[in-house]
Parts: structure tokens; C-alpha cells; sequence
């Protein structure tokens, strides 16, 4: 499957784009460091390319219906607005992951053009954060483990034992998917998960740029430069937060305990 494929190679890229950053940033040979950096700006690339791919596919998969993938059955129906359709997309772990991998993608392309001499380790912690970030949605077996849960897993594979999956035309039976939780359908949905997920994603910038002032014992160099992106975090999860608040006094029955 197509999907599942990008899945995988993004999470491999993530983590060459990772060891490449890491090596660049140790390289004591500027030509090395060059080479290293270049090695990684590709994989980091390659890497948003794929979570864009994976992004584009389900949301194909959630709009037209396909109701043989467990995730667009459990998470959206034919009855349902576009609003909400669109919603359900990170209504699931695996959505809400993808969305945070997408905002932290989009960051990460500014990132390599903005960040200058702090690339190397903030950019190598960035990638480090997806490939983890990744290993959520893999929804691999290794050593009889399974990592993470792919939103591309088959409904027949995800309820093996129903007994209308013994049924070689057991489509025709599904005519219908689970739909979006009652809750859940009001128009904060549809604008509160993708302001927050960005929020969150956001947060990892200052976070690489801390780590990386430790590993270069630059104790206040960072601070000029992380400002921007930290004040950045703020504003938007603020934001998503106050969001959140408004949400639940009209929709979401916690009333003020919440906001």
C-alpha cells in the first residue's frame, strides 16, 4: 500500500536526517560538515515529502468513503457535513499524530532556511522528535512487537475473527462507517485540533534550541535567536488553549472547571 509505504520511509528518513545533523554538528572538517548537512537537509526533505503523501491519502481515503480501511470506517460516515468529515481526519491517535508530524514538517522546512549556525543540532532534534513522532503510525511487528497503529490498516486484518469477513464480498455489507463521535460535532473540531497541534509541534523548536545550547555550552548565545519561535509557541498554543475553553462550555458539558 502506497500509504503504509510513505509511512515507512518517513520514519527512516527521520532518523538519517537525524544521524546526518548530528554528524555535521561534530564534524570537525568544514568540507565533512558540508557534506553532512547537505545529507541531512535531503533526508529531512524527503521526509516531509512522505508525511505530506500520507497526509494527502488519507484524507483521499476519509472523503471518498473507503470504509475497508478500520480508521475511515471508525472515524467518519457517509451522513456526516464536509466540516465533519474533514474532522474526523484527527478524530484518532493516528490523525492527531499525522497532524502534529505536519506541523512540525512545515516548521522544519522554515527552520532550514532561518536557523543559520544553530541548524545542525536544532534540526537534528527536530528530526529525532518526528522519528519518534513516526514510530506512532508505523503499525509494524517487529519481533512479534507491533509499533504504533497505521491508519491504513484494513478493517478485515483490524476484526479478523467477525464473521463477515469470511464472506469474500463482505463490502457490500458495509455500507455505512462508525461516525464521527456526537460530542465531537461542533465546529471547534474542525478549527481547535489543527491551532493546538501546531502549538504543540511548535513547542519543539525551543525545546532543540536548549539542548542544543547544552551541547555546545552556549549558555546564553541561543536566547536572541529562540525568541522568535518561542513567542511563536505561546501565541498559537495560547491560543489553542483559550479555544479549548471556549469548547467546553459549548459543547463539551465540563462547563467552566475546564476554561
Amino acid at each position: 500500500h502506497t500509504g503504509q509505504f510513505f509511512l515507512v520511509f518517513s520514519f527512516a528518513a527521520s532518523l538519517l536526517s537525524f544521524l546526518a545533523y548530528f554528524a555535521a554538528e561534530f564534524s570537525t572538517d568544514e568540507t565533512k560538515e558540508k557534506s553532512w548537512r547537505k545529507i541531512a537537509r535531503i533526508a529531512f526533505i524527503s521526509h516531509g515529502t512522505a508525511v505530506f503523501g500520507v497526509f494527502v491519502l488519507l484524507f483521499i481515503m476519509i472523503l471518498n468513503h473507503w470504509f475497508e480501511y478500520h480508521y475511515a470506517w471508525r472515524h467518519s460516515s457517509t451522513e456526516l457535513p464536509m466540516k465533519y468529515i474533514i474532522s474526523s481526519f484527527w478524530e484518532g491517535q493516528e490523525g492527531s499524530f499525522l497532524l502534529w508530524q505536519f506541523w512540525l514538517v512545515v516548521q522544519g522546512f522554515v527552520g532550514i532556511k532561518v536557523l543559520k549556525s544553530y541548524e545542525n543540532p536544532v534540526m537534528g532534534i527536530v528530526s529525532l522528535v518526528q522519528f519518534f513522532l513516526g514510530s506512532m503510525v508505523l503499525g509494524v511487528y517487529i519481533f512479534g512487537f507491533k509499533l504504533g497503529s497505521s491508519p491504513f490498516i484494513l478493517l478485515r486484518n483490524e476484526m479478523l475473527n467477525a464473521p463477515i469477513f469470511q464472506r469474500p464480498n463482505y463490502l457490500e455489507f458495509i455500507k455505512d462507517g462508525n461516525g464521527l463521535n456526537p460530542l465531537l460535532q461542533n465546529y471547534w473540531m474542525t478549527i481547535h485540533p489543527p491551532v493546538l497541534f501546531c502549538g504543540f509541534a511548535s513547542v519543539t523548536i525551543p525545546f532543540a534550541f536548549a539542548i542544543a545550547s547544552l551541547l555546545r555550552k552556549d549558555w546564553d548565545g541561543w536566547v536572541k535567536p529562540v525568541m522568535p519561535w518561542a513567542l511563536f509557541s505561546v501565541a498559537v498554543l495560547g491560543t489553542g488553549i483559550l479555544m479549548g475553553g471556549a469548547w467546553a462550555y459549548e459543547s463539551l458539558s465540563f462547563g467552566g472547571f475546564w476554561a
